[in-house]
């Protein structure tokens, strides 16, 4: 695919190499899965994006996600498979089609059911594939060849035979019940299509007199109208203000009804006045109350959102304008009590924009508790499926055990047509809430067991209404393998390995699926569920439409690279489950986070690049495994088994972010910064050739495993640079997508070695940061003095000083303990004391012998003189040699002890430099870089006052600004603590000029 040249050019250029190979990866299938290939199965079905949408930040985020995981299990020898495809989406498609029809003056009606749908196939055949054309510009390595479609031929099969099967064991019904219901759209809507917002509405408190003309009690509510529908009045029985009302009746105003007050614990006594009124046809939990008190439900709503004939005079009004005209009604009649401001959440239909209005309606429902059951047996027995992080299994529980029955009907005509045909010949020819109706796969199905219950003339008609999505979607994991046919992909890939989602659908999503795989199959439908967090906004604020606050990921793509943002997306994640938060400037449409990543792909690409110049056009494979190892070979080798080892714990685990950063870590720091730096001597021309062998076959070898370690998560560019480093042929349908993931060599990882090399590689960070510091200009080399306590650590600097001299280029490097009192130029004169010394006791010694011969030939006088000697010996010991001290006195006489301050005399030759130096610290080694002769001294230090200076005056800028009572008070909460942090940064970097000062002093 790629030239057979051996290098890469000199810049790197993301757009034409990601089109490249994610063209390449298609059009060979290389990620097409095979059942009865080996291996252990690997599979992910990817959660349907709808057939509407755009990529959106969220999609990028699972996808990558997902992407990465699959990457790396096919490169760990796994038969994978990820699956991709598109959800129908019921009410955003056909909110499309009649947003068009409207525009031209027409309804769906006017079409008839036959063409709309004729024209909704057209649109999904038009513009239903962007957001899987996007999802290409992602790099996923999907097989495509296995694409579906919540409305395709095998998918609609399963959803017949799973809607059949469940009405056949009754575990769907048809009945009367509450829903969501959207008056735009006039449907029902799931919860999942119920956006919560917060408005700044009102609390009216209204008066019922009590039947009995002995009071009156007060409700309140946010909406008004709905009172026309009251029932009952609801108390705590535990509220000791109202429990000797129960059982009395009020006259409904308006409607001048008479219903009871009744005691139910559900009541809050602390909401508005602990006295509520319930309306058990247009509210949740009232409609529940409704069920426990025997209350009649009385609907005043019409399916568009105008009042019906049970709302009376109000009939025919919208609920909005019957809210004032309900208000000034009870207002003029003496009703209305107060108005608060009340800031509240208000359900939105997500597709219809409008406020949501709970409804009874005659709807089609799935018995859940038996589906619920299973699934909580499937968890506490078996722990199946298994959260991560594991927190959610929690919630995921508590919702299975609060599940009530699940509507599944919309009054759509896009989607999975109800498999009901009804009986209209039975009820004058309309469907009816009392219709009787045969359920059945197809309609000749439908006619033959019509025709044996109604007779031969029966008349049928199909439900008009649709299935809702969601009850597709739970069928994917296992319809999409082929069920309820026995598939050869259904037995090698079900149960999937791992579910990747948002934790915002675990409800609605993830437990439909694993109460559908549980039934149908026997098996929950996938191993673990993998959940991740949100991509906040640059403001750590969750992106919506509603706040227009979101990011798009398209944009990035093309400013940085699909690779840069796929890395930082994943890189961003300090947890599996946690948040991420993505720098974002609006103005500019730039990112500093994806700028990073794109940086970090480019200094891989520079260092590829260098290496493979310096491969004299030989491949890793040509070159082979590194043998006869050096120092500095033996590390980079350790660190990368090392970072082979935490790698594959961290994916197997799911710690996806944490993996990323310790491969930026080792590629940028270690093999980059640090090892291509210590070999590049090795690499010249005239060098020992075998050690620029060993030093080509560890660059080679080491980039390589590099390249496969990072091509899970940025694909694009590893795949063009293995291409490039292995000289692939230009058809060669190799790809490093079904290469070995790079396996562990205990027997090279020595933390030892790492631990000596981190105190290497740290004192240098600290010379360099000192020149920086010093700005010392790059070409000059430098004296440097290293002290430290421990002997190990000056074995450890002695042994790698050629390293610290290469690197952090020191011509002068001297290496001592601190409080050593030996170094060479005193060494010297010692040496010098103590051969003269010698010289003199042996010729003294000499002179006492000859002299001691002529006296012991005197008599008398040799044994008095012996006498003498004996004495004074023994006195001299005593005095000079037996007590510490007295020998020191002598030694020193001699020999004069060094200080600290002679040492470092002795060290800086001339004096005066010794005060003309910058210090660091590196663990507990001390570096000194004196800057005599180096630097100008006068000039830097006016240098740095003059920035301490202007940091200064900004740092009284800003307090300035954060005392002012108007600012804090009236700016925006974002912008009070971007200058707080402003601030604290000032600060910081004001003190670091003034150590500097101090240092230079």
């Amino acid at each position: 695919m790629t030239a057979t040249n051996s290098n890469l050019p000199s810049l790197y250029d993301p757009f034409s190499t990601e089109a490249k190979w994610q063209k390449f990866w298609e059009e060979n299938q290389i990620y097409k899965a095979d059942p009865n290939k080996g291996g252990e199965p690997y599979c992910i079905v990817i959660p349907p994006p709808n057939v509407t949408g755009s990529l959106h930040m969220g999609h990028a985020f699972g996808d990558v996600l997902m992407d990465t995981l699959v990457r790396y299990h096919r490169m760990k020898g796994c038969n994978t498979l990820w699956l991709p495809g598109t959800d129908h989406a019921s009410i955003a498609v056909q909110t499309i089609l009649e947003n068009q029809l409207k525009a031209e003056g027409k309804t769906r009606y006017d079409l008839g059911r036959e063409k709309f749908l004729e024209r909704a196939w057209q649109w999904k055949a038009e513009s239903g594939g962007a957001i899987v054309n996007q999802l290409r510009r992602l790099g996923v390595s999907v097989d495509w060849s296995r694409e579906r479609f919540t409305l395709d031929e095998g998918l609609s099969k399963a959803v017949l035979e799973a809607f059949v099967q469940l009405y056949e064991e009754k575990l769907i019904y048809r009945g009367e019940y509450l829903v969501n219901w959207c008056p735009a759209s006039q449907s029902a809507v799931s919860d999942v299509e119920v956006e919560n917002q917060e408005v700044n509405g009102n609390l009216w408190h209204f008066r019922y007199p009590l039947t009995d003309n002995s009071g009156d009690v007060e409700v309140a509510t946010t909406r008004p109208e709905t009172m026309l529908g009251d029932t009952a009045v609801a108390v705590n029985p535990n509220d000791d203000r109202y429990k000797h009302l129960i059982g009395k009746t009020v006259t409904l105003p308006i409607m001048k009804r008479e219903i009871p007050i009744i005691g139910d614990e559900f009541v809050d006594p602390t909401f508005g006045t602990g006295c509520v009124k319930v309306t058990p046809a247009h509210d949740l939990n009232d409609f529940e109350m409704g069920k426990r008190h025997n209350l009649p439900l009385i609907n005043i709503m019409n399916k568009n959102g105008t009042l019906n004939e049970n709302a009376g005079e109000f009939q025919g009004q919208d609920r909005f304008e019957a809210r004032k005209n309900v208000v000034s009604r009870l207002e003029a009649e003496g009703f209305l009590v107060k108005v608060e401001d009340y800031k509240h959440s208000v359900p939105y239909s997500d597709r219809g924009k409008v406020p949501i209005e709970p409804l009874l309606s005659t709807q089609w429902f799935v018995k859940i508790r038996p589906l619920a059951d299973q699934a909580l047996s499937f968890l506490d027995e078996k722990n199946s499926p298994e959260f991560v992080p594991q927190r959610w299994t929690k919630v995921y529980r508590d919702w299975l055990v609060k599940l009530k029955d699940w509507c599944i009907s919309r009054q759509l005509w896009w989607g999975h047509q109800i498999p009901a045909w009804y009986a209209v010949s039975e009820t004058g020819g309309e469907i009816k809430d009392n219709t009787p109706f045969v359920v059945a796969k197809s309609e000749a199905e439908a006619w033959d067991k019509a025709k044996s219950q109604f007779g031969e003339n029966v008349k049928l008609q199909q439900d008009p209404d649709v299935l809702d999505t969601w009850f597709s979607a739970g069928l994917w994991p296992f319809s999409t393998l082929g069920w309820p046919e026995q598939t050869q992909d259904l037995a090698t890939y079900y149960p999937t390995s791992t579910l990747v989602t948002g934790f915002d659908i675990i409800f609605f999503w993830v437990a439909r699926m694993t109460m559908m795989g549980g039934h149908f199959t026997g098996q929950m439908p996938f191993k673990d569920v993998y959940i991740h967090g949100l991509v906040l906004d640059e403001n750590g604020q969750k992106q919506s439409k509603s706040k227009g606050n979101g990011i798009d990921p398209l944009l990035l793509i093309d400013k940085y690279g699909t690779d840069a943002l796929r890395y930082t997306l994943v890189r961003e994640v300090a947890g599996a489950g946690q948040d991420i938060r993505l720098e974002y400037d609006r103005k500019k449409d730039e990112s500093a986070s994806v700028e990073a990543s794109r940086n970090f792909a480019n200094k891989l690409w520079n260092a590829a690049r260098f290496v493979m110049m310096n491969l004299d056009e030989q491949t890793p494979q040509q070159l082979g495994k590194p043998e006869s190892i050096e120092l500095s070979d033996r590390w980079i080798l350790s660190r990368y088994n090392q970072v082979i080892k935490q790698t594959r714990n961290h994916i197997d685990n799911y710690g996806l972010g944490e993996a990323a950063k310790g491969l930026y870590e080792f590629i940028w720091g270690d093999f980059c910064d640090q090892y291509i730096e210590l070999v590049k001597s090795r690499l010249q021309k005239d060098a020992d050739p075998a050690s620029r062998k060993v030093a080509q076959q560890t660059l080679a070898y080491v980039l390589e495993g590099i390249l496969k370690l990072l091509h899970p998560l940025m694909p694009h560019i590893t795949e063009e640079i293995w291409q490039t480093l292995t000289q692939q042929p230009e058809n060669s349908p190799q790809t490093i997508s079904l290469q070995s993931y790079p396996e562990v060599e205990t027997n090279l990882i020595d933390p030892n070695l790492e631990e000596q090399f981190e105190l290497l590689i740290g004192t240098i960070r600290t010379i360099r940061n000192l020149r920086a510091e010093a700005d010392v200009k790059p070409g000059v080399k430098v004296t440097v003095n290293l002290q430290s306590d421990s002997a190990k650590e000056r074995q450890i600097l002695t042994a790698g000083q050629s390293y610290i001299k290469d690197l952090a280029k020191v011509e002068t490097l001297t290496i001592a303990d601190e409080h050593q009192q030996t170094v060479v130029a005193e060494n010297s004169l010692r040496g010098l004391k103590t051969i003269g010394l010698i010289i003199v006791v042996l010729v003294f010694t000499r002179l006492a012998f000859v002299v001691a011969d002529e006296i012991n030939d005197i008599p008398l006088l040799g044994t008095f003189f012996q006498m003498v000697g004996l004495v004074y010996t023994t006195w001299f010991v005593s005095q000079n040699l037996v007590m510490a001290k007295a020998r020191q006195k002598l030694w020193g006489a001699w020999f004069k002890p060094t200080t600290e301050t002679n040492m470092r005399l002795i060290k800086s030759p001339q004096p005066q430099e010794t005060t003309e130096a910058i210090a660091g610290v590196f663990g507990t080694v001390q570096v000194l870089l004196p800057l005599t002769g180096v630097v100008d001294i006068e000039a830097l230090s006016g240098k740095i006052q003059k920035r301490l200076s202007k940091i200064e005056g900004e740092i009284n800028s800003l307090t300035t600004r954060l005392n002012n009572p108007k600012f804090v008070d009236k700016a925006a909460a974002e912008v009070v603590q971007a200058t707080r942090d402003a601030l604290a940064e000032a600060e910081k970097q004001a003190e670091i000029l003034r150590d500097r000062l101090r240092g230079l002093a």
